[in-house]
């Protein structure tokens, strides 16, 4: 929300808005702008007719104050992807969803685009090296979307992807998530087969060809299909080598990045740009903020911040991790933090996820659950579910201290440590 404010300032527009928390950075980055309001809370004297229009986030809720006063006055009210749709509804619209992996295919569609000097719009779920918001508006005849399944606003609950219509859509693959608003895995499926429906006629569909579900939602369609599988590749020096036409060396590593790669390359060739012009261009990409993302690295250590949350995530990455740095000590964090993750009836699909890992540990903080109104879990629930060689930790402190023994026994071999989670793990510092 607040990089579409930042975005809309940069046209010159007025705005003006409301929230009861801002944290950072989006704090720091409004006041920059001068566009953070004086005082949080919602006030219904700033919702009056000189108002165009509004953009309704779905943290409001129904009896948000200024939500109603709005009604009221009969103010247009946009939810963030109608708004977009709004702003992108004359352009070439490209949307990249999926339950995982989508703002890294999304970033690599972005930089190929940007280093070949392409113009276009974008949205996307993360802020990128080389970019100043996670939103571009202009006059551009493109626009790049981060297609996000989670719902759009109070008003109309449905998956933001279903506003964007489409002409080039991908869909990199489907793990349930997000069961407090999809609760039974059919109903999540159902929501990728309305995407599929929502692309425009002569549109076209890429997607990944590993994934069973996937393509039995989309080969029911009659547009216009392309199918993905992980390129070959090989590994040189701690580098993927991928072989097309030429030989090119990425920055990224793990079969489910280069299987992105592979469908942000289909999407380029939609929009006319080569394969080994796209690999050649993509060479240069590093990956996104908390994708796989190398926060430390010294003499004997590497460290790796990761969003994973979903067992499909987490297990990709843990994967990923343990073929590229075959040789190193192996220790792999996660916290749960998600919705998903801490619903105890959840915990069964994490089975096997922490496999691979030479030392994995499980951190959550007991206080979330009254927080979040859920049912508490244990260290027990926790060890059944994720494998008897897990540890189950609920102190940060407990965790430091954990990570400091384990390396006093890897001594004088290189190890690699994992982070994976949507939220910080209480502020510890693990290295």
């Amino acid at each position: 929300m607040h990089n579409i404010a930042l975005a809309l300032h940069q046209l010159g527009h007025q705005i003006t808005g409301s929230d009861d928390e801002i944290f950072e950075p989006a704090l720091s980055r409004l006041k920059k702008a001068n566009i953070c309001p004086e005082t949080f809370g919602w006030f219904t004297e700033k919702i009056s007719t000189d108002l165009d229009f509004i953009v309704l986030g779905m943290h409001a809720r129904s009896d948000n104050p200024e939500l109603l006063k709005a009604k009221e006055l009969g103010i247009k009210i946009y939810s963030f992807p109608e708004y977009v749709y709004e702003h992108a509804k004359n352009k070439t619209r490209v949307v990249i969803g999926g339950s995982h992996g989508k703002t890294t295919t999304t970033a690599m569609v972005m930089h190929v685009l940007k280093t070949l000097k392409k113009d276009f719009d974008y949205l996307v779920g993360s802020q990128l090296e080389g970019f100043d918001t996670m939103v571009r508006f202009s006059d551009a005849p493109l626009m790049v979307i981060e297609g996000d399944e989670y719902l759009t606003s109070t008003l109309d609950p449905i998956p933001k992807f279903l506003k964007y219509k489409p002409q080039i859509a991908m869909i990199t693959g489907i793990a349930w998530d997000h069961i407090n608003v999809f609760p039974t895995w059919e109903n999540y499926v159902e929501q990728f087969e309305l995407f599929v429906n929502s692309i425009e006629t002569g549109g076209s569909l890429i997607y990944f060809d590993g994934d069973e579900t996937l393509k039995k939602v989309c080969e029911k369609s009659t547009l216009k299909k392309q199918a993905y599988k992980t390129p070959n590749f090989h590994i040189r020096n701690n580098k993927v080598v991928v072989s097309k036409g030429e030989r090119h060396t990425l920055e990224i590593f793990g079969e489910h990045n280069l299987q992105n790669a592979e469908g942000a390359c289909l999407v380029c060739k939609e929009l006319g740009i080569g394969e080994d012009e796209f690999y050649d261009a993509l060479s240069s990409f590093s990956g996104t903020a908390k994708r796989l993302e190398k926060v430390h690295e010294e003499a004997n250590l590497i460290v790796f911040r990761d969003f994973a949350h979903s067992p499909s995530k987490l297990k990709a990455s843990i994967d990923a991790v343990r073929k590229q740095f075959s040789s190193h000590h192996f220790i792999a964090v996660f916290e749960l933090h998600t919705f998903s993750s801490l619903n105890k009836d959840f915990l069964p699909n994490y089975q096997h996820c922490m496999d691979l890992a030479d030392d994995a540990l499980v951190y959550y903080n007991p206080d979330v659950f009254a927080h979040k109104k859920m049912q508490p879990i244990d260290k027990e629930d926790i060890i059944k579910n994720f494998g008897q060689s897990v540890w189950a930790i609920e102190d940060s402190k407990e965790l430091i201290a954990k990570i400091e023994e384990i390396k006093s026994n890897v001594l004088g071999k290189p190890y690699v440590l994992l982070l994976m989670s949507s939220g910080n793990f209480d502020n510890a510092k693990m290295w």
